[in-house]
């Protein structure tokens, strides 16, 4: 069974950069790893994504030139480095996996079947 354990999360004020960490059990290779977020009153919405195997990143418009994806393969390990953080990055973050090997063809909550627990981001302005 997959378990994802994110952390980094905590409070900076707008323009900081943090950088979130998910740490991961089980087989990774083929899959997809993902970050999403849920704002208070929001629905959870895609954030960036990285096939593990290739070099291959997606992201949401919203973060596009201020987030980065990447993966450590000997720590099993996926980062999120977030830059010129805004007030409206303020959320819970969570790590997923895909549920199938293979490439991903949308970036949406279902193509993902296992999720961590969360680790808060707040941006102060």
């Amino acid at each position: 069974q997959v378990q994802l354990v994110e952390s980094g999360g905590g409070l900076v004020q707008a323009g900081g950069s943090l950088r979130l960490s998910c740490t991961a059990s089980g087989t990774l290779s083929g899959y997809a790893m993902g970050w999403f977020r849920q704002a208070p009153g929001k629905e959870r919405e895609f954030v960036a994504a990285i096939m593990w195997d290739v070099p291959s990143t997606y992201y949401a418009d919203s973060v596009k030139g201020r987030f980065t994806i990447s993966r450590d393969y000997a720590k099993k390990t996926v980062y999120l480095q977030m830059n010129s953080l805004k007030p409206e990055d303020t959320a819970v973050y969570y790590c997923a996996k895909s549920r199938q090997k293979g490439p991903v063809s949308d970036y949406t909550e279902a193509i993902f079947g296992s999720w961590g627990q969360g680790t808060q981001v707040t941006v102060s302005s």
